[in-house]
């Protein structure tokens, strides 16, 4: 992209992140239907925070937000995808308080 310049370089990835992401989750999201129930939620919400995130990629590259919102939703986005990765207790805990 020789000769455009460094926003519309930016807006052109942004747009293509965008893509990989969208067809990243219309890959995955059949399969959640075959996932343990238990799992289902997490692997839903999973999903659900990825195609956020492509929005918020596809509305900078349209020009519709700004490059500090776009790197403020990313933030946001990998610490609640960090957060669903980290395993959920499957009883309640075992503790002495007696």
């Amino acid at each position: 992209m020789i000769g455009f310049p460094r926003t519309a370089v930016r807006r052109h990835r942004a747009l293509a992140t965008a893509a990989a992401i969208e067809r990243l989750v219309d890959d995955r999201v059949a399969a959640v239907h075959g996932l343990p129930e238990e799992s289902r939620g997490r692997h839903a919400d999973h999903l659900a925070e990825l195609v956020f995130l492509a929005e918020a990629y596809r509305a900078f590259g349209k020009g519709w937000l700004g490059k500090r919102e776009l790197d403020r939703r990313a933030a946001a986005a990998s610490r609640r995808l960090n957060a669903l990765r980290v395993p959920m207790p499957t009883g309640a805990p075992l503790t002495d308080r007696d």
